[in-house]
């Protein structure tokens, strides 16, 4: 074995809750768990500024300082938490093989199991004044912040079923939810189409687009364009919500594990089993229906057991792949 390579227990790609719950656990378990954290330290939660719904956190935490404690927590444990990414990835496909890895573009390292946390990332607009006030009002989960606009008026842009389900939630706490679809029907089944114009503090504009997001500091209000006729609105609003969708970041491992046509990483019945043996799978990579820091974090834990258990029951990787060693 070259000494360029490092031979790891446990590699963690990608941190966040589903990444460092996994870390603290596998480093409870003598798993000496390397994490590499991606481009994103913190995963999503980062961009996020209260978080009210995560258990144990009676007055509520920003989620960079929650994303600094869960790390602080996995480092306590013995985590070696590295500010990287895995640029390249070759698994085994045999039961106790080494999954081969490259980081940052040039290092090598060999890892025993490999529990994958590389998240998914929310679609946006891309147009300036929405990425400007991204935090300030505009969100991509309306279950995570809708709760800070109860009673107030809010937009929403998206036409298929997570949209047309996070408008019916906000208009349960907001006063007035306006709807933009892009085309002149929604996307959405029937059935929660239904329940959208079923409920009066919905309003759904057709053929709309965002043309601009009003506000400074904050979102104060909302310019709309009719893709139609051109034809420009302004509404007054204190909250944006965008639900056209997430993309998991797993491009990385198209080829080798199975995912479905969106990129969601698909895993064994309950487990976090990917259809490599030793390779894991939590989060928002593989989690398409909850995408919440708590069902996350739930799932790291998941991941570091099943590796743990994965490492008992095959015995000793020296003896499994001693031949390709000579050791």
């Amino acid at each position: 074995m070259s000494d360029k390579i490092e031979r790891v227990k446990t590699l963690i790609i990608g941190s966040g809750p589903a990444g460092y719950t996994a870390a603290i656990y596998a480093a409870r378990a003598d798993l000496k768990p390397v994490m590499y954290t991606g481009m994103e330290p913190g995963g999503q939660l980062t961009t996020t500024t209260e978080v009210d719904n995560f258990p144990g956190y009676p007055d509520g935490i920003d989620g960079p300082t929650m994303m600094v404690q869960l790390q602080q927590q996995a480092e306590r444990f013995g985590t070696e938490v590295r500010i990287g990414m895995i640029t390249a990835v070759e698994f085994s496909k045999v039961p106790g093989g080494i999954h081969k890895v490259i980081a940052d573009g040039e290092k090598e390292i060999e890892a025993e199991t490999v529990i994958i946390s590389t998240g998914a990332s929310a679609k946006y607009l891309n147009i300036p004044s929405e990425q400007r006030l991204r935090g300030g009002g505009v969100s991509a989960c309306a279950v995570c912040d809708g709760f800070f606009y109860k009673g107030q008026d809010v937009a929403i842009v998206g036409a298929g079923d997570t949209a047309a389900e996070e408008a019916s939630y906000l208009a349960n706490i907001c006063n007035k939810v306006t709807m933009l679809v892009r085309r002149d029907e929604m996307r959405a089944s029937k059935a929660m189409q239904h329940r959208v114009n079923s409920l009066k503090n919905i309003e759904v504009r057709y053929n709309t687009e965002v043309d601009e997001v009003l506000g400074d500091q904050v979102v104060e209000g909302l310019r709309m364009v009719n893709n139609k006729t051109g034809e420009k609105d302004e509404i007054a609003i204190t909250g944006l919500f965008i639900a056209i969708g997430h993309k998991p970041n797993t491009d990385i491992f198209k080829g080798q594990l199975d995912m479905d046509e969106t990129g969601y990483l698909i895993t064994k019945g309950k487990s976090t089993k990917t259809n490599l043996p030793g390779v894991f799978a939590s989060g928002d990579a593989q989690d398409k229906e909850y995408r919440q820091a708590v069902t996350a974090a739930g799932s790291g834990c998941m991941a570091a057991l099943d590796a743990e258990r994965y490492l008992a029951e095959i015995g000793s990787v020296e003896e499994t792949v001693a031949g390709q060693y000579k050791i």
